[in-house]
């Protein structure tokens, strides 16, 4: 098999690329090396992913129509994963624009490459920020996701409705992850175990926001890789018994469907913080600051439906994910 991968020099792009190169597959990366953040870290991890055999790597902006369509006429993949993306929910408030050229743009040109080629599966990253302040813990796959409150959500959820668009005309098999907090080794420098670690080993003070009431569904990145390969080797299906007069969110009519990619389970905020600080054998300083505008209380995953459709399941808690991390981090940076 050979499999497009965007976003193959960022975090859960450079996971998930490693694991399908060691299984023996050919992996085509595509991924503009921005500078979002440190761009020495993606090439850091592009340098990791160059040393395969099976590899080979597009430097190219999903904005480029040309460039995309001429790829994917190239490589006519057999599988499609795009994680390419602007990421972060607060930076969506100073760029919006950025948002809308990655996200939407960029999608439809992937959709387009899609519709050329007709890989046998594309899978999509979407977010448990489609979510929004919805309440009923955990998040369901079947309850309708129609209220983000982030323009970060927003694009995502354009993204759930196009892919559907283009399943339904087309008869693209597409499925879309919604992503519940994941970190783990080489993640991006603006998430919170990152910043966290980085100012703890500084002695500088960490902000934590919500008064530090927040929780998460904190999830490791070899867990989101296992569910992301699993699904790559098992594409939907149409669901023949969808009712259109009580339809479900999460499946159609068309060979398409939305999951949860998530631990499962709810972690404090509070508690995240406690098992770094035991890792690193110091305590943080900590300041206490209100929620910022997009944030939400708590997010938890039913992970019920990826459990039967792609017999996954989560198993690292974050004991052990925060302490790779560091591990990962010390080692990294030298500290």
């Amino acid at each position: 098999m050979t499999t497009l991968v965007t976003g193959s020099a960022g975090f859960i792009g450079f996971h998930l690329s490693r694991r399908l190169l060691d299984r023996g597959e050919t992996v085509v990366g595509l991924d503009n090396l921005n500078a979002y953040y440190d761009p020495k870290l993606k090439a850091a991890r592009l340098k990791i992913l160059e040393a395969y055999a099976g590899y080979r790597h597009a430097k190219l902006d999903l904005t480029d129509r040309n460039g995309v369509a001429a790829l994917f006429a190239d490589v006519r993949p057999s599988g499609v994963v795009n994680l390419a993306a602007q990421a972060g929910v607060r930076y969506s408030l100073e760029s919006p624009e950025t948002y809308v050229d990655s996200n939407v743009v960029g999608f439809l040109n992937i959709l387009e490459g899609c519709r050329a080629t007709l890989p046998k599966h594309l899978v999509f990253a979407s977010t448990s920020s489609v979510y929004g302040n919805h309440n009923n813990l955990p998040f369901n796959v079947h309850d309708a996701a129609t209220h983000p409150i982030t323009l970060y959500a927003a694009t995502k959820l354009a993204n759930e409705g196009m892919a559907h668009s283009y399943a339904h005309l087309f008869g693209i098999p597409s499925t879309g992850f919604r992503f519940f907090t994941v970190y783990g080794p080489w993640g991006r420098p603006d998430m919170a175990l990152f910043k966290f670690t980085d100012a703890i080993l500084k002695g500088q003070p960490i902000d934590v926001y919500g008064e530090g009431q927040m929780q998460r569904d904190f999830t490791y990145v070899d867990d989101i890789v296992d569910g992301l390969v699993a699904a790559l080797d098992r594409p939907p299906a149409a669901n023949l018994a969808w009712d259109a007069q009580s339809p479900d969110p999460a499946t159609s009519a068309a060979p398409w469907r939305i999951l949860n990619l998530g631990a499962g389970q709810r972690v404090e905020l509070m508690r995240y913080i406690e098992v770094l600080q035991d890792k690193l054998g110091r305590k943080a300083e900590i300041n206490f600051m209100p929620m910022q505008p997009g944030d939400v209380t708590r997010t938890e995953a039913d992970t019920a439906q990826t459990s039967a459709v792609l017999d996954y399941a989560p198993s690292t808690p974050v004991e052990v994910g925060v302490s790779r991390f560091v591990d990962w981090y010390r080692e990294y940076y030298a500290v």
